[in-house]
């Protein structure tokens, strides 16, 4: 049978991961990219390049939209399209720590159809296809059932919890943070976290897997005012996310001020 989209993801990933772990302590040629966008490294150039022979050598048909590559304006015309951040958490990939993710989606008429987080020093992997729920490591996950956002564990970064967001004040949930947008994002679909946010714009690189991987797995996920997530848009950004169990989340929207219709 002809390799399935999220076939072809998974095979991708373990390349991107032998490609990357080969840089680990050695020059990594780690520069400032422009307009503040931070640093890259000769790693993440590598790995963008392994997996744009793989993955548009087996689908040269598909739009390409990737952190490491130049704009490719057929992307928007495409019937479906890679959307790949190499490795999603340079920062923590330049200090040597191990919380740094390979993300792989595609996306389709605005849909994520199939998706891999890949974090190989923690041996973690994370996959989706549309309707076939989500797995880590090959198990299902699902969401914590946590309905309350008060007392909750949220991951977070400490600009959102700003005053400014909040109308009634920031409820008091417990906040943490890891490195690595896709992989605070699985870290809820696994149910290790009640829910995940963030304000500021988000490159669709960052969380178009993270999204199909939440919504697989039974999570409610959206942008920061509670609107539906669209990808492969000219603007190639997410207006914040905002991602939990359907209870947890509708509770966060209230918090937010955006009221939502109660979760069944």
């Amino acid at each position: 049978m002809p390799e399935t989209d999220l076939e072809l993801l998974l095979r991708a990933a373990e390349r991107a991961a032998e490609t990357a772990t080969r840089f680990i302590g050695g020059p990594l040629g780690t520069r400032e990219k422009a307009d503040g966008q931070g640093p890259v490294t000769a790693a993440d150039i590598a790995v963008n390049d392994v997996l744009e022979d793989i993955l548009r050598s087996a689908r040269p048909g598909y739009g390409w939209l990737s952190e490491e590559s130049d704009h490719d304006p057929l992307r928007l015309s495409s019937p479906a399209t890679f959307i790949v951040d190499p490795i999603d958490g340079t920062r923590s990939f330049i200090d040597g720590a191990d919380t740094w993710a390979h993300s792989l989606a595609v996306s389709e008429n605005g849909q994520i159809t199939a998706a891999v987080v890949f974090l190989p020093m923690r041996d973690k992997l994370y996959e989706a296809a549309k309707g076939t729920g989500a797995r880590l490591n090959g198990q299902p996950i699902a969401p914590s059932a946590r309905s309350e956002i008060v007392g909750a564990e949220v991951l977070a970064t400490k600009p959102n919890i700003d005053p400014r967001h909040w109308p009634d004040g920031p409820p008091a949930f417990r906040r943490s943070h890891r490195p690595s947008l896709a992989y605070r994002m699985c870290l809820v679909a696994d149910g290790s976290f009640d829910a995940m946010l963030t304000f500021r714009d988000a490159w669709e690189w960052d969380v178009a897997a993270g999204a199909l991987i939440l919504a697989e797995a039974g999570a409610q996920v959206s942008d920061r005012a509670g609107g539906e997530l669209r990808f492969n848009t000219e603007r190639a950004k997410t207006d914040g996310i905002v991602a939990g169990g359907p209870r947890i989340w509708q509770g966060t929207m209230r918090a937010l001020g955006h009221p939502v219709r109660a979760a069944g």
